[in-house]
Formats: C-alpha cells, structure tokens, sequence
C-alpha cells in the first residue's frame, strides 16, 4: 500500500479556499468535504485539508493556531513534472489571491527549480521539479 499524506490547514473562509486550491489544480472530494472543512485532492497520495478555525482547534488541543502570514510553521514541498508547471503553479496561485517568490539556490534552473507559495491564510507550499 502508498503512503497516503494528508495536510491540514487553518483558514478563514472555507470557500474561498476551496475555490484558490481548485484554481491550482486541486480537486474537491466532496465524500469528505462539509461546511467546516474542504478535502482538496492533488493525486492519490497527496491531499489538503482546508479546515476553518473552529474545526482546526479540535484537533491541536490547546494550542493556539499561527497566523501564517506571520509566522511560518511548516514547508509543503511536492514534485512537480517541469521548472514551467512550477511557474504556472505560483502564477496561478498569485493571479488569485496568493503570492509567490523564489528562493536563490544557487543551482541553475534546468537541475532544481522551486518557489515558495502562499495561499490567502499564508499557509506555504513549496511546488518542486528536480532533473532526476
């Protein structure tokens, strides 16, 4: 069996998250999809969580959420086929509410190409294509 990844993020509205991550790509599944939180489907494996703040709270017991447009508490990288899907991907996210920026590396762009993703909350994404 695939190890299946499941990220969960806080956000503030819901639909408006949903709709950002289905104009990335994504796919909503509506079997685990409710008013409080959207299952976002990249591929088999990798799957978003859009939880809101109330439903988020459940499951971190009394810690406090970040304010990720503050503070960072965690990089999602995943692969991406090509250096222009990446671009595409940052394009996109930024065309509709996000923002993206690129982090020299010091490798030329035909070995690794990244950029670092946000989504509206300031949740980050790290959209990846390595020449392997």
């Amino acid at each position: 069996m695939s190890t299946m990844v499941f990220v969960n993020f806080p956000v503030t509205d819901v639909k408006r998250s949903t709709e950002f991550y289905e104009k990335l790509g994504f796919t909503k599944n509506e079997e685990f999809s409710g008013e409080e939180s959207s299952s976002m489907v990249w591929d088999d494996n990798f799957w978003i969580m859009l939880l809101n703040h109330d439903f988020y709270s459940k499951f971190i017991n009394d810690k406090k959420i970040a304010d990720t447009k503050t503070t960072s508490g965690v990089l999602v990288s995943f692969s991406m086929e090509s250096a222009d899907a990446v671009k595409k991907f940052g394009e996109t996210a930024k065309a509709n509410g996000g923002d993206f920026y690129r982090v020299d590396m010091g490798m030329p762009e035909d070995q690794m190409f990244g950029l670092e993703v946000q989504d509206p909350d300031g949740n980050s994404l790290e959209p990846t294509w390595m020449n392997m």
